[in-house]
C-alpha cells in the first residue's frame, strides 16, 4: 500500500471516472495528490474523501485546455508541495460525433484542444518540474480506438487519442536520459458516466460489452490500477508505451 509514498502527482479529469479513481488510488498507495477538473464541487468532494481515508490532496479547479491553467497547475503543486513526481493527464471528451463532412469546425477543435491539445500543454510544464526533481513518471489516457480499431462517427476523438500516442513516443525518446518516463494508458470500454452518453440504453450497454473479449466493461477502478503500475516503481524500464487496458476489445472478433 506504499508504491507511491513520498510522490506528488498531479491527477487531472479527476471530478469522475478513472480520474477520480487514480486520485483514490494513488493516495491510497501514499502521495500527495493535486487533482483537477473544471467543477470544483466535485473536486472538493474528492478531497475531502481522500482525507477522510487518510490522504493528501489539493484541489486545482481549470480547463486543461488553457495554457494558463496548465501552468498554474503546476506552480501550486511546487509552491505546496515543492516537487513533482507523477502527472496522469486524463481529463478528456468524446465530443461531437457524426460524419466528418457533418462536422463542424469549432466542434473538431474542441476535441482536439481538450484531449490533444491540453497534453501538449501539461507536458510544456510538467516535465521541467519532473527534472527539477530527478524523474518521474507521465501518463497520458488515449483509448484503443483509432490505435487497434476504428468506429464510425469517431473522427475527432480518434485523431485526438492517437495524436497522444505519438507525442508519447516523442516524450519518451527526448526525456528518457533525465530518467521521466512518458506512456500512454488506452483504456477499454468503462463504466463511466461519459461513456454512458455513447451507450445510453440497456441495447448499446450490452453492444458495447459484447465487443469485449470478456464480455463486459471496466470498473474505473480497474483501469485506476494500471495507471499506478504506469505512475509507480513497478513500471521502471517501461516508457513510450501505448498500454493497452481494454478487455480484449483489440482483439475480439466474436
Amino acid at each position: 500500500m506504499n508504491a507511491l509514498e513520498n510522490k506528488v502527482a498531479i491527477v487531472t479529469g479527476a471530478s469522475a471516472g478513472i480520474g477520480r479513481a487514480t486520485a483514490r488510488i494513488f493516495a491510497k498507495e501514499g502521495a500527495t495528490v493535486v487533482v483537477a477538473a473544471r467543477r470544483e464541487s466535485e473536486l472538493e468532494v474528492l478531497v475531502s474523501a481522500i482525507k477522510e481515508e487518510g490522504g493528501q490532496a489539493l484541489a486545482v479547479a481549470g480547463d486543461v485546455g488553457d495554457e494558463y491553467f496548465a501552468k498554474k497547475l503546476v506552480d501550486e503543486t511546487l509552491a505546496r508541495f515543492g516537487q513533482l513526481d507523477v502527472a496522469f493527464n486524463n481529463a478528456g471528451i468524446l465530443g461531437a460525433m457524426g460524419p466528418v463532412p457533418e462536422m463542424s469546425l469549432a466542434d473538431w477543435n474542441q476535441v482536439i484542444t481538450t484531449n490533444l491539445t491540453s497534453a501538449f500543454l501539461a507536458a510544456k510544464y510538467q516535465l521541467p518540474a519532473m527534472r527539477s526533481a530527478g524523474g518521474g513518471s507521465l501518463i497520458f489516457t488515449s483509448t484503443f480506438v483509432g490505435y487497434s480499431a476504428g468506429m464510425p462517427g469517431m473522427a475527432a476523438y480518434a485523431a485526438s487519442k492517437a495524436g497522444l500516442i505519438g507525442l508519447t513516443q516523442v516524450l519518451a525518446c527526448e526525456y528518457g536520459p533525465d530518467n521521466i518516463r512518458v506512456n500512454a494508458l488506452l483504456p477499454g470500454g468503462t463504466d463511466t458516466a461519459a461513456a454512458k452518453e455513447f451507450a445510453n440504453t440497456p441495447e448499446a450497454l450490452a453492444f458495447v460489452a459484447n465487443l469485449h473479449a470478456m464480455k463486459r466493461t471496466a470498473k474505473p477502478e480497474e483501469i485506476a490500477q494500471s495507471a499506478l503500475y504506469l505512475a509507480s516503481d513497478a513500471s521502471s524500464f517501461t516508457t513510450g508505451s501505448a498500454l493497452l487496458v481494454d478487455g480484449g476489445v483489440s482483439i475480439n472478433r466474436v
